[in-house]
């Protein structure tokens, strides 16, 4: 297997990197802008789609339009800016962040939210694909593990603070003002990065050659199924539990944000229990976060009706959905050891395409038939994917050793 890593980038592995915790955390409240962002309008779809007075399906489109732009500009950006300083890209990065929920925050129609819509995809593809393999940079190597993992917990984190606490201001103020607060953490994330990062010229160069190489792989084939079917049973259902716990629960506009924050706080515990458990037994990690979600969402449209099992299965779905980045993205590298970001390129791509197809196919069905249907459809794309993990984990249990990805040069 040949490797990405330029002679500049050799040499500074064989020197152990500086512990540089404060950029740690940088780069992760850089990632919880971005994914507060990116799903906020889950928590406000229904004051969105009255202001503008537009369908739940609709208003959807602000989830996928973003992930079909973050997948297409993983590649794009990766690859044009292959040889820039990290730090620069990452800086801008949160300057189009910004400048996202500052036009979403005073957009006159609902066309100008999904502008703000586009320049935020643009950012998850960059942002992540870069931000995502930089702990071995800032930290030696032995708390690189610890460092990934504070970076990670940036997703379970959106969803316990960022999500509940923009859609409570959402409510309270408008949801202009859930937009607007959120452009100007992003402003404060971009002086810290500015002041905290240090220079990080391109180590690895990313080559479009190097990506078709990594599809090619039965081991990256195999990640790219399982995320797929994963990420599109959650999020073609989960875009769609605020109308659904409004109108088949009942739950009063008020506690809305309360539910919400006990499915983020689930999901970091899942985020945890995933990092701790899928280097060992990744066939197993995965499989259980797949089933959990599958069990939650079959089983919202029928116990999901009165509150207390409502809260119960969005506790069994928050620790579902919190393993399911640490384990996919533990997949993709594992596929390609020797090329970290162009695995981070792929699971980027791959999560955010998939994460708009969802919405966009949730969408759709709301639209036509009705929130128990999409969940229940949801519900059976999880149980294909915990199928194919099983049978994954069969066939090398009969000693079929899987076939390596190959990168070209």
């Amino acid at each position: 297997m040949s490797t990405l890593t330029t002679s500049a980038g050799a040499a500074r592995s064989a020197r152990p990197a500086p512990t540089n915790w404060p950029a740690v955390l940088s780069v992760m409240m850089g990632i919880f802008s971005i994914v507060t962002t990116e799903i906020l309008p889950i928590g406000l779809l229904t004051s969105i789609g009255s202001s503008f007075t537009i369908s739940d399906g609709t208003a959807g489109l602000m989830m996928t339009m973003p992930g079909y732009l973050a997948a297409v500009s993983a590649p794009a950006v990766t690859i044009a800016t292959a040889r820039l300083d990290r730090r620069l890209m990452l800086c801008a990065f949160m300057f189009l962040l910004a400048s996202a929920n500052f036009i979403a925050a005073g957009a006159p129609a609902y066309w100008a939210v999904l502008i703000s819509r586009v320049l935020v995809g643009v950012v998850i593809g960059g942002f992540w694909s870069i931000g995502a393999g930089l702990a071995d940079r800032l930290v030696p190597s032995r708390s690189t593990r610890r460092a990934t993992a504070v970076i990670f917990s940036a997703v379970p984190l959106g969803s316990v603070l960022g999500v509940p606490l923009g859609t409570l201001i959402g409510n309270v103020e408008g949801w202009r003002v859930g937009f607007l607060v959120l452009g100007l953490l992003s402003v404060g994330v971009l002086i810290a990065l500015a002041i905290l990062l240090p220079p990080l010229p391109a180590e690895q160069v990313t080559r479009l050659t190097a990506l078709r190489g990594m599809i090619r792989g039965v081991d990256t084939r195999f990640a790219l199924l399982v995320t797929v079917l994963v990420v599109l049973a959650h999020f073609g259902t989960y875009t769609y539990v605020t109308p659904f716990l409004e109108r088949s629960t009942h739950v009063p506009t008020s506690l809305i944000t309360m539910f919400l924050l006990t499915y983020g706080v689930a999901g970091i515990v899942g985020n945890f229990l995933a990092g701790a458990a899928v280097a060992r037994h990744p066939h197993a990690a995965f499989a259980v976060a797949g089933a959990l979600i599958a069990v939650a969402i079959l089983a919202l449209p029928s116990l999901g009706r009165w509150e207390p099992g409502a809260v119960a299965l969005l506790i069994v779905w928050g620790v579902g959905y919190g393993a399911v980045p640490v384990c996919s993205q533990a997949w993709f590298v594992k596929a390609a050891p020797h090329a970290r970001e162009a695995a981070s390129v792929l699971f980027t791509a791959s999560f955010q395409a998939t994460l708009s197809t969802g919405a966009l196919v949730g969408g759709v069905i709301v639209d036509r038939t009705s929130l128990p249907t999409v969940m229940l459809l949801g519900g059976a794309t999880a149980v294909i994917m915990v199928m194919s993990v099983g049978a994954r984990r069969m066939l090398f249990a009969q000693g079929d050793t899987p076939v390596r990805s190959r990168i070209r040069r």
